[in-house]
């Protein structure tokens, strides 16, 4: 007896990993490094007291899109929900994407873009960011042209890059699936409270643009698994009639639900998190043999003079976890670093300081 092969198209696909060892500073995943606030849990666990659990949750998320569009200045219409922004990305796929059809992403840029792509069967077509690592309006616009893509997908700030897109080019790229399409603009925001502009103030019903965000981060909410998509009424029911039937669990709806109530408090992370990331910024600039980019998220990418790697298992050795994108294609030797606590941060340079060192030596040593 031999068991089943899966499609064609995913026999030589690989999954989507990040290495999670055991460390004493974690900072390669870009999760919030504070907890939600105990207020939060306290109000999130005494309503899950009143959940019904022999019955199924809300199946549109009536009462949290209702609160989010409130929140966000939208129609409950314009709000789509679902178990994590990746969730909100593979259901957008699922919709605009499949066979005979075609996604633009431009790398270097989120590597689940492109997989989930595959995996709903879209045919993805590259473009490339310029040197700084932003991407050229009229290149994309060349591309958008010649390939007429279904979705075209932009991720800002970009990941792992920290690159965030003006919104001339937002506005550039939009016209450019408007002359082109039919065609979807979806850009992915999972690091949109950190940035200085949103493009959630250029959604409209009439506009063929999605904005997908997430609570992993400022929200402190990563375990709970809960993003959204900001869009077109029209689209969002789309993507409901694709979604599985009770896709989002109740305590997560409440989750999110309660979270809106401790705005205050996720504004204040926001600040917190880019004071300590400008911070992270200037120590880093100060150590040797690293090019440091600009970024507009919770964490930085570095670039290191020598062997970014090696590195990366310096750091290890030493307790410190970062993300390696060393041997990534127009990542040769860098490595991408989330912003945590000040003490966090300041391990993590003292480790990298000593890892630079001995990487000085050994450079030494071998002329």
């Amino acid at each position: 007896m031999s068991l089943p092969q899966p499609r064609d198209d995913l026999v030589e696909l690989s999954g989507y990993h990040s290495p999670q060892l055991d460390v004493q500073v974690r900072l390669n995943t870009n999760e919030s490094p504070y907890p939600p606030p105990p207020a939060f849990l306290d109000a999130w666990v005494d309503a899950q007291r009143a959940i019904p659990l022999h019955r199924y949750p809300d199946r549109t998320a009536t009462d949290l899109r209702r609160a989010m569009g409130a929140t966000l200045g939208r129609s409950p219409e314009q709000v789509f929900c679902a178990n994590g922004s990746n969730e909100v990305l593979q259901t957008v796929l699922l919709t605009y994407g499949g066979a005979g059809r075609r996604v633009a992403v431009f790398e270097p840029t989120y590597a689940l873009h492109s997989h989930i792509a595959r995996i709903t069967g879209t045919t993805v077509v590259v473009g490339d960011r310029a040197d700084d690592f932003s991407v050229s309006p009229t290149e994309a616009g060349i591309l958008i042209a010649a390939e007429r893509p279904s979705v075209v997908m932009l991720c800002s700030p970009n990941n792992p890059t920290g690159t965030t897109s003006p919104r001339a080019t937002v506005e550039a790229l939009l016209s450019s699936v408007i002359d082109h399409g039919p065609g979807l603009l979806v850009v992915d925001e999972a690091y949109g409270e950190f940035a200085d502009w949103s493009a959630l103030e250029l959604v409209a019903d009439d506009v063929p643009l999605v904005v997908v965000r997430t609570y992993s981060k400022v929200w402190s909410l990563a375990a709970v698994r809960l993003g959204f998509a900001v869009g077109p009424a029209a689209v969002v029911a789309e993507l409901e009639k694709v979604v599985l039937p009770y896709h989002l669990s109740a305590p997560t709806q409440l989750a999110g639900l309660t979270a809106l109530r401790f705005d205050v408090e996720m504004r204040s992370r926001v600040e917190t998190l880019v004071a300590e990331r400008e911070r992270l910024v200037q120590e880093l600039r100060q150590l040797p043999g690293l090019t440091i980019y600009p970024s507009g998220a919770n964490f930085v990418l570095v670039r290191a003079d020598g062997d970014g790697g090696a590195l990366w298992e310096r750091l290890v050795a030493d307790g410190v976890l970062i993300r390696d994108f060393s041997q990534w294609p127009r990542l040769d030797n860098c490595l991408r670093i989330t912003v945590g606590t000040p003490d966090e941060d300041d391990r993590m340079l003292a480790a990298l300081r000593g890892a630079l060192d001995e990487s000085g030596a050994h450079d030494d040593t071998h002329g």
